[in-house]
């Protein structure tokens, strides 16, 4: 490898996503005009460059690599305007440059490599900061800025904190702006300074990955360069430790062997925006505010007109807000920046001096509205555009952008809410979209809340939890919280494998759960989802599934499920468009389910209170399916549940919850219950049997039934009767069953006993003894009060 001719080139070293090395990079090509430039990039995405550099396509955009034998792994290389590969490639195509990019291929960057992911970003890049890669891939993503060997509790100081604390600087950030960023170098300057301190950097640590990259690097150039091309015809762009390695000639070309083969792969280009691209917010090659330095970009570079747009936009956001914020603020706070700057030797204020000046002036030293609005403002919410015909661009990705645009769905990687109206076919698409998405595990909308008909909205607090998918028949109205983010473009290229369109592969999907389903609940579950999105192949095998499986269930939690399942879809089915696929076959399912359920109910019954926890809830279905349903067997049902009332065979709080909810359906009137209840509750019973069905009978509607004198009367009596010394074992049970009651059932529950005791009219003798007590003390107050005043009068 004749490392002579590679240290000859024009090398010049870069920080990812810096503004400073952009703007000196197109004047140094400006200077030398190469006829070829190799930039740092992934080899197999050279065909991209052209989609790149498009005049449709708008950063950030980002190159994005994906494995295609079936594992989910995926690397980016985001570009924003500012970023000096964007930079060189654009000046290539600009001037009829020959361009092509020559690190390790993304087979190569995905591939395992001693324990982990070969990765792409420098380690050593001055600046980097350790994190992780994007949508947590297990890519290899971060610039750990810190030597790959620091790992012994963090003890090691790295040589850019080093940097930092021998220049005075708070933190490397701030030493990088003072140092690079903000002064006006000369291009020749820049390189030799960047050069020089990356050769120092690059020596901190152990770089065994970074270095095989280097010789694959170095290998790639000098091939490309050929016979045809002298050294000082071509530019290489890199990363500040791979160019100085190769000014140093410090390559050696028999690490390349190290390098694990490529898996196999393919390489497209996505959207990206800005948050992604913060550091703040997890890229570890991106930079703190990519908005702000967009402005420095934008104004040549000129950091101070992008503090004093910052600040102009953040005085307009204290005035909407109703804060007292004027342009003399304004002028105040950009006048402290530029002098904080000085102070600290900075060519130009930062982000820091930012910060601090407006807390010290337009805020009054409260940092609560420059960390919720600034710091935004300064990352940005810009989400790029990929423009052309671009090569790799999937139909899953046509169709998500499609739809999002006609659907005016948001399109920003910020989350927006918003309500679709299910009663507006339109807006049932929508959520049919929303739902495929859902089950394609394609990151971008969530439930932020619901509204069924005839209830109340679902609060904020519950959109976190999973709804399930049989409350969703019901709604009138369903609320999203929705968010691009560059993984919906990483998901949606994923899934390709699995359909070319949502609908095919939110069916595929729903195949493989109903292929690993094993009860009857499970798989109608599947159906709801399958309903949900709108999907008639996954719906006809559902239903043969749930029709299966129903014959030989046992599980009585398991068919109540289900039966709640086609309950929903016979009362809301045609409203997902089900008509199609025959809404006549839920009927019978539900009536077959359900007689198979209420078969199973006794034996569903038995065994500890934690075994029956989940029979609990399926008697509770079982009951509300039988009264809203006119199909089935309610005759069926009620006489399941009074077998429960009387056995005692079964979990006594399973008796109890029969008993309630029988009594709520006044399937039994006031004389039985108080029977079965005096009966349960009488001295003959163990008094642990008897608390547990008292605690199951509570759990039905506590205010219905302690607002009842006679079940209060029956209750009052097995209190009463429970020997001193058993009513501690008895005790954890009544707690249990007791700790439901709120302040209304017990101030019910109160009264009911203070009238079975007949002490009402003592209480209220009691009370109008104590009122009239008040109101001589009161007579007596006012007396002394009016005294006082009056002496008050006299001394004034």
């Amino acid at each position: 490898m004749d490392l002579d001719r590679l240290a000859a080139v024009h090398l010049f070293p870069v920080r990812h996503h810096s503004p400073r090395s952009s703007a000196t990079l197109r004047a140094y090509l400006d200077e030398v005009r190469p006829k070829a430039i190799f930039v740092e990039g992934p080899s197999d995405a050279t065909a991209l460059l052209e989609a790149l550099v498009d005049p449709k396509t708008v950063p950030p955009v980002a190159i994005l690599g994906y494995r295609t034998d079936g594992e989910p792994a995926s690397s980016l290389w985001p570009f924003a305007a500012y970023s000096p590969e964007y930079v060189a490639v654009k000046w290539a195509f600009e001037h009829g440059a020959r361009v092509e990019l020559v690190d390790v291929p993304v087979g190569m960057t995905l591939a395992p490599f001693e324990g982990a992911t070969v990765g792409h970003d420098d380690a050593e890049d001055p600046g980097g900061h350790e994190g992780e890669g994007e949508a947590g891939r297990g890519e290899d993503e971060g610039e750990a800025g810190r030597g790959e060997d620091e790992g012994e509790a963090g003890a090691q100081e790295s040589i850019y904190e080093a940097c930092a604390r021998a220049r005075g600087f708070r933190s490397f950030e701030e030493f990088w702006e003072a140092s690079f960023e903000a002064p006006r170098y000369e291009p020749g300057a820049f390189r030799e300074a960047l050069l020089a301190y990356a050769d120092l950097a690059r020596g901190d640590g152990e770089r065994l990955v970074h270095r095989a990259r280097d010789a694959y690097m170095a290998r790639q150039i000098l091939e490309r360069m050929g016979a045809d091309l002298a050294p000082h015809e071509v530019a290489a762009v890199l990363g500040a430790a791979h160019a100085a390695a190769f000014a140093a000639r410090d390559v050696d070309p028999a690490l390349e062997a190290r390098l694990p083969a490529p898996v196999p792969c393919a390489v497209t280009l996505i959207p990206f925006s800005f948050p992604r691209l913060s550091e703040q917010l997890g890229y570890g090659a991106g930079n703190r505010a990519p908005q702000y330095y967009q402005r420095a970009h934008e104004a040549g570079g000129d950091f101070r007109r992008a503090t004093l747009e910052v600040l102009i936009d953040f005085t307009e956001h204290l005035r909407l807000r109703g804060f007292m914020a004027s342009l003399a603020d304004t002028i105040e706070a950009f006048r402290l920046a530029v002098a904080l700057a000085e102070l600290r030797g900075k060519a130009e204020p930062g982000l820091d001096e930012v910060r601090e000046a407006t807390i010290a002036t337009m805020c009054r030293g409260d940092a609560t509205h420059v960390d919720g609005f600034l710091w935004p403002a300064v990352i940005g919410r810009n989400v790029g555009r990929v423009g052309g015909q671009l090569l790799g661009k999937n139909s899953l990705q046509e169709e998500f952008w499609r739809e999002v645009r006609e659907r005016r769905l948001p399109a920003t990687d910020a989350p927006e809410s918003f309500r679709l109206s299910l009663t507006n076919q339109v807006e049932v698409g929508t959520s049919v979209l929303l739902h495929r998405l859902r089950i394609a595990k394609i990151p971008y909308a969530a439930y932020a809340g619901t509204r069924r008909a005839g209830g109340a909205a679902r609060s904020r607090g519950q959109a976190a939890q999973v709804v399930p998918p049989d409350e969703l028949l019901g709604q009138l109205s369903e609320t999203w919280e929705a968010q691009w983010t560059p993984a919906t473009d990483v998901a949606l290229v994923e899934k390709i494998v699995l359909g070319d369109t949502l609908e095919q592969v939110a069916t595929r999907l729903l195949e493989e759960d109903l292929a690993a389903c094993h009860t009857t609940g499970e798989a109608a579950d599947v159906l709801l989802n399958g309903v949900l999105a709108s999907s008639a192949r996954a719906v006809g095998a559902a239903l043969r599934a749930c029709d299966e499986f129903a014959a030989g269930d046992s599980d009585l939690p398991s068919l109540a499920r289900a039966c709640r399942a086609f309950a929903g879809l016979a009362s809301f089915g045609s409203s997902r468009s089900l008509s199609s696929l025959g809404d006549g076959v839920i009927a019978p399912m539900l009536e077959k389910t359900f007689a198979r359920a209420v078969l199973r109910v006794h034996g569903g019954s038995t065994g500890s209170d934690e075994a029956i926890a989940a029979a609990k809830e399926a008697l509770r279905t079982l009951h509300d399916v039988a009264l809203s349903q006119p199909i089935v067997d309610r005759g069926a049902w009620l006489d399941a549940a009074r077998g429960l009332v009387d056995s005692e065979a079964v979990n006594p709080t399973t008796s109890g919850l029969a008993c309630g909810l029988l009594y709520l359906a006044q399937a039994i009137d006031d004389a039985e219950v108080t029977r079965v209840v005096g009966l349960r509750l009488g001295g003959a019973a163990a008094p642990e049997a008897a608390a547990s069905f008292l605690a199951g009978f509570l759990e039905v509607n506590a205010l219905v039934l302690v607002k009842s004198r006679h079940v209060v009367e029956a209750l009052d009596a097995f209190l009463g009767g429970i020997a001193p010394e058993r009513f501690r074992d008895t005790l954890p049970v009544l707690r249990r069953a007791f700790a439901g009651l709120g302040a209304t059932e017990r101030r019910y529950l109160l009264e009911n006993v203070l009238a079975a005791r007949k002490l009402g009219d003592k209480a209220r003798a009691a009370q109008a003894v104590l009122l009239e007590k008040d109101r001589e003390r009161l007579k007596e107050m006012s007396e002394d009060l009016s005294q006082a005043m009056d002496d008050l009068d006299e001394l004034l």
